[in-house]
């Protein structure tokens, strides 16, 4: 049975137990051992162990980092997700959770030989309550599906990741995604109820539920679970908060001459009192390489930036709040300013900025999504310097993000064969990430830390800091075999990102002088 329930919390009553076998490297004869066993109860088109079916797990949205897995399993419900764990702990071979693959932190990237379990095939809306506004979904389920599910009800799910047609609620709830409308609306752990989870001893518990995430005088499992990045268990059931359809959309377009003009924007709707429900911004770069894409949306391409807002409510008020915006919008002198006059065109306008990371295939084979975030009154600033970066680091650099709460997302595009210009890529994005922190802001704001910020970690906490967390992790994971290397640094590696400035001025010491730079 689920453990969870009133009384002494069962997770914790063992306490922080020191990691037994971190770093244990099964013998060969073992490896095949697992392999046999894995195969013998998953079948050959659920246990995929070929080099050739392993070659499409071998990163996320973070290409960078590339490690193939040990072996894949494609479990269809909870006691399958638990006999792959159990398979892998009687073999001391590390596990880890994937859902669609599209996370940019390399969160579902194997560190060493290990299992990954794919939630690929878990994609079954459990329950909907329409009157009391929750839904139970498998981990595989798409975000974008869920709503779909229950639109016949005039409900959503809330939540948006610019991935939304793709990725998985499981990958949601591992990350903590965001999306355009998370200004409003919040973060994907603001409508998550509860979760079944499987524990990284195989065992199962519940945290939260359709009641609410926690029960009175409870601790707030759910909460340290949502965010973890697949490092505390595997999510098998989800429940999720609904949300009532609005009564009325209003969404706008202003193009902007600078992108001072359009982060001035921002801030003024903002103190005007205004909330939409989105904040969206585009730089030069980024609107030509969408309008050269199949993502094109009209957006003029003379402009400097374009920001996107979008408002909604009841319909009695938001022709009114639409006019102020327009009228924000000239106050800062808007080149133009466009309403969508229809569904058709709403989707439109948003098509260009849902679909501006893959538009960026078109610049160059390879894309890192840095997820920086700053103050809203320290966007203009920050982005001046980060496109001084990028003219340092001579890379191709452009930036789209969330404005309203100030979540950057430059984007590098690039060629991971070019083994000089990767390293410019990795030393930029550092610099780049040292700056939000120095602008008060933080190395993440939805994409997670994976091993993609293992290096930037100290930029924001110390050793007792890390101490901390490492605590909580072993009382999850005594063994330190659930998604080992992610997320938390060792103490080696900590001590290693002290030496980030060093290299970084080696890398430029090494660069020949100023370049053209793309963005």
């Amino acid at each position: 049975m689920p453990r969870g329930g009133a009384g002494v919390c069962p997770i914790l009553a063992g306490g922080a137990r020191s990691v037994a076998t971190a770093g244990y490297a099964p013998a060969p004869a073992d490896m095949d051992r697992f392999l046999s066993a894995l195969v013998d109860r998953f079948g050959r088109e659920r246990a995929l162990i070929a080099k050739d079916q392993l070659l499409a797990y071998e990163c996320d949205g973070f290409t960078i980092h590339k490690s193939p897995p040990l072996a894949v399993v494609l479990p269809e419900d909870t006691r399958e997700v638990q006999d792959a764990v159990r398979l892998a702990l009687a073999h001391a071979v590390p596990f880890l959770p994937r859902g669609a693959g599209t996370c940019l932190s390399g969160g579902p990237t194997p560190s060493r030989p290990s299992l990954v379990i794919e939630t690929a095939r878990m994609k079954r809306v459990l329950a909907v309550d329409h009157r009391d506004l929750w839904a139970t979904v498998q981990p595989g389920v798409i975000n974008l599906a869920l709503s779909r599910h229950v639109a016949h009800h005039a409900l959503h799910y809330a939540p948006d990741p610019s991935s939304q047609s793709v990725c998985t609620i499981g990958g949601n709830l591992a990350e903590n995604a965001g999306g355009p409308h998370c200004f409003k609306y919040g973060m994907t752990t603001d409508h998550v109820l509860g979760a079944l989870v499987v524990l990284p001893d195989g065992e199962l518990a519940r945290f939260g539920g359709p009641a609410g995430p926690r029960a009175p005088h409870e601790l707030d499992l759910l909460g340290v679970f949502c965010g973890s990045e697949g490092t505390f268990g595997i999510a098998t059931e989800i429940t999720v908060r609904l949300s009532r359809d609005p009564q009325a959309l209003r969404t706008l377009l202003g193009s902007f001459a600078t992108m001072e003009a359009a982060c001035a924007s921002v801030s003024a709707i903002v103190a005007r009192g205004l909330v939409p429900a989105a904040l969206e911004i585009l730089d030069a770069a980024t609107i030509k390489a969408v309008e050269a894409s199949v993502y094109r949306a009209g957006y003029p391409q003379d402009a400097a930036a374009v920001l996107l807002v979008e408002l909604d409510g009841l319909e009695l008020v938001l022709d009114e709040d639409a006019q102020e915006v327009e009228a924000i919008f000239r106050e800062h002198g808007a080149i133009s300013v466009e309403q969508a006059r229809d569904p058709e065109h709403r989707k439109r306008l948003w098509k260009g900025r849902k679909g501006a990371f893959g538009a960026m295939g078109r610049l160059r084979p390879d894309l890192y999504v840095l997820d920086g975030v700053v103050p809203r009154t320290k966007l203009v600033e920050t982005l001046r310097e980060i496109t001084a970066i990028g003219a340092r680091h001579r890379i191709t650099l452009t930036n789209v993000f969330h404005a309203g709460d100030g979540n950057l997302h430059p984007n590098i595009a690039f060629d991971g064969r070019d083994a000089d210009e990767r390293a410019r890529v990795l030393a930029a994005g550092h610099e780049i990430l040292a700056l939000c922190v120095a602008m008060g802001g933080s190395i993440s704001g939805e994409h997670g830390i994976g091993s993609e910020k293992l290096e930037h970690f100290r930029l924001m906490y110390g050793e007792d800091d890390l101490e901390v967390m490492q605590r909580v992790k072993r009382v999850f994971d005594p063994r330190g075999l659930c998604n080992p290397d992610k997320v938390l640094p060792s103490r080696s590696a900590c001590a290693e990102s002290s030496r980030w400035p060093a290299m970084v001025a080696r890398v430029l010491d090494a660069e020949p002088g100023p370049a053209e730079h793309d963005a």
